[in-house]
């Protein structure tokens, strides 16, 4: 095998990067570097967690510290797919109609509480996360590069919310919770008496450099012993009975491109086992339906979580 020379260290732009949104969002280094990781590798980010633990927080600090455009939009039960996507008007002035851009026409989209909006709405966002472009009145139009979805969803059993369809979830790169701070965090948050931490977030990319960061990870290598065992990951969910839906093609793109993503922001230009065995929770759970019938269902546990820890740690690593 030829010898990978590592990267000197992390890139200093992505050090700052870390701590810009550290400054917001205090004790959560693990949970900062996953969404980090949906960024550079190009992909979506959905926050799912109990109301008041950080999930706007976060996602307003990552918008934030990226620069270029931001819209945020409060998804509600009544929200239609043209408040997102926009819709022609009529110009009285000229007797034609225009369009009216929505939202979506920005750099980084907040979706705030997602699954709080109806399944039709929710389906106005399949073809921009997937192909980065949105058809409006029969007209294809392009949207901004980067685009960068960033969804928080409370749980499912919480009152006033629709569950995300399987393949609105599978355009989410990383689905990721924030938890609980310590007693130590809350602590000096309430020492502060300050409310919204992000105000001091400062502007740390623009998009043109996000662009060109995107394009570094793409070029981060994985020897063919780790994408064979990706592979047998994703076929290892389609052929266990305990798995009604299995992963798909693009959840096993995701884990390779997360896992890239993963080795850069720890600047190494090549990928490790560990990368993948790390963020496969966060790449598949998501993504994957436990069967009806599956033995072992514990309530207050994510079954699926759980059973893709298992899982994984049956699948031999690579030598």
């Amino acid at each position: 095998m030829q010898a990978l020379r590592p990267l000197p260290a992390p890139l200093p732009v992505l050090v700052r990067l870390r701590e810009n949104i550290e400054s917001a969002l205090e004790g959560k280094p693990e949970v900062i570097e996953l969404a980090l990781v949906a960024l550079l590798a190009g992909g979506h980010l959905l926050i799912e967690d109990v109301p008041g633990v950080g999930k706007t927080t976060l996602a307003r600090a990552l918008a934030k510290t990226l620069g270029g455009d931001m819209n945020r939009v409060q998804f509600t039960s009544d929200l239609l797919p043209a408040d997102i996507v926009g819709v022609s008007v009529l110009d009285p002035a000229r007797q034609q109609f225009t369009l009216r851009q929505g939202p979506i026409f920005t750099n980084v989209l907040l979706a705030d509480e997602i699954n709080r909006a109806s399944p039709r709405t929710q389906s106005a966002l399949l073809e921009a996360m997937n192909e980065g472009q949105v058809s409006i009145d029969g007209k294809t139009m392009h949207l901004p590069e980067p685009f960068f979805v960033i969804a928080t969803q409370n749980p499912h059993d919480f009152a006033g919310t629709f569950p995300l369809p399987e393949s609105q979830l599978d355009r989410f790169m990383l689905r990721i919770r924030i938890g609980y701070p310590t007693g130590q965090t809350e602590a000096r948050l309430l020492s502060r008496a300050v409310l919204d931490t992000v105000q001091d977030v400062e502007p740390t990319l623009d998009p043109a450099q996000l662009v060109a960061l995107q394009r570094q990870v793409k070029r981060i290598e994985i020897e063919q012993s780790i994408l064979d065992y990706i592979i047998a990951i994703g076929q290892a969910t389609r052929s266990t009975p305990s798995i009604a839906l299995g992963l798909s093609t693009r959840g096993v793109v995701a884990l390779g491109m997360a896992a890239r993503a993963r080795a850069f922001l720890r600047g190494r230009n090549y990928v490790l086992v560990e990368d993948v065995l790390d963020l496969a929770v966060a790449v598949i759970a998501h993504r994957i339906r436990i069967a009806a019938y599956a033995e072992g269902f514990t309530v207050g546990r994510d079954e699926a979580e759980v059973t893709i820890r298992e899982l994984v740690a049956r699948i031999p690593l690579p030598l």
